[in-house]
């Protein structure tokens, strides 16, 4: 099985106290993940919940085509205001491991996503990836910079 990694840094012109606030509290993802997607937290979350080891977060998703999918994902790693992995459990991918590190640097928090992910299926899924998997991906991490861009703009 095939696997692909994705790397994406941002700066955010803020503290590291409100980066790690809000990126910490799983029901935030919706707020940055394209709407064409249909992202639905299915867990009950409120702003207010922050993950935690071993948090399950399900979630009800429509990467294509307008198919509705579930997916499941557990919070198995975090370090305070550093760190946190989310593993799918059950969902599109054969594998998805997503790493979310923050660094505070002079004027800000460098923020970087690390992701492995897998299809399977072969040379199905290899295909899949270079026509669609990969663009798609890489069009939800731009649609998330341009929203964080927007949330954490200097004032």
């Amino acid at each position: 099985m095939k696997t692909y990694r994705l790397t994406f840094e941002q700066f955010l012109p803020t503290t590291l106290d409100k980066a790690w606030d809000y990126f910490s509290s799983p029901f935030n993802l919706a707020e940055i993940t394209p709407s064409e997607m249909a992202f639905d937290v299915r867990s009950p979350l409120t702003k207010e919940d922050k993950m935690f080891p071993g948090l399950i977060i399900s979630y009800k998703v429509s990467p294509l085509f307008g198919i509705k999918l579930n997916w499941v994902t557990e919070i198995t790693h975090i370090k305070d205001k550093s760190y946190f992995v989310d593993e799918q459990r059950f969902g599109p991918f054969a594998f998805w491991h997503h790493l979310h590190q923050f660094q505070e640097v002079d004027g800000g928090v460098l923020m970087q996503d690390v992701l492995h992910y897998a299809i399977g299926w072969g040379p199905v899924g290899i295909l899949a990836n270079e026509m669609i998997v990969y663009k798609k991906l890489n069009h939800i991490f731009s649609f998330r910079q341009q929203k964080v861009e927007e949330l954490f703009k200097p004032e």
